[in-house]
């Protein structure tokens, strides 16, 4: 069985490489960047968007918003960890088209099998590079390492993730793909188009 978990999605950025336009609500395909990234999620108990409120297809998400509104990633996590419940929380980035419900999976589970002294599950991509906006953690290790950290406003994401005990997963099925630029987005439908 796996541990019950929540999901907090920060999507309160200001979508500057894309000329400002809210890039959550983009299409890749017939679903909003959004609402693909939520219907991986459906498995959670509890899902947090953190972000100006936008139509959705999914039911049941909660909405709220960081201080002050376009406060960064940090921001966005210590907003979400106000709703959560679970001592499971994932933080997925809002851009991210291939999430699936698997990777999910994998992430959970592989913060189960590390036992409780790993507090954080977090996906590789094919660079090497760690997706901390595509991890499992535990919600004790984030909210400690909040009040070390102090004002969370324009933070870096590093600052509040970098010191936890973690695993890496290996992203095999290149879902960490995000969506930064309109060559990003453009390179997403493709790959969705087939």
């Amino acid at each position: 069985m796996t541990t019950p978990y929540d999901v907090i999605v920060p999507a309160g950025g200001a979508g500057r490489r894309l000329g400002g336009v809210d890039k959550p609500g983009l299409l890749v395909g017939e679903s909003t960047l959004l609402d693909r990234v939520l219907a991986a999620c459906v498995g959670a108990r509890s899902t947090v968007v953190v972000g100006p409120v936008r139509p959705t297809a999914r039911v049941g998400v909660r909405w709220t918003r960081e201080r002050p509104p376009g406060g960064g990633p940090v921001a966005a996590v210590a907003a979400g960890l106000d709703l959560v419940t679970a001592e499971v929380v994932l933080l997925f980035a809002a851009d991210l088209p291939f999430l699936d419900r698997r990777t999910v999976d994998r992430l959970v589970a592989a913060l189960d099998d590390a036992g409780a002294s790993v507090e954080a599950a977090v996906l590789v991509d094919a660079g090497g590079r760690d997706q901390p906006l595509a991890a499992a953690y535990r919600t004790a290790a984030l909210r400690s390492a909040l009040v070390g950290l102090g004002d969370p406003a324009g933070r870096p994401l590093w600052r509040l993730v970098g010191g936890l005990a973690g695993v890496r997963v290996a992203d095999t099925d290149n879902v960490a793909y995000d969506c930064d630029t309109w060559e990003d987005l453009e390179q997403a439908r493709e790959r969705e188009g087939g």
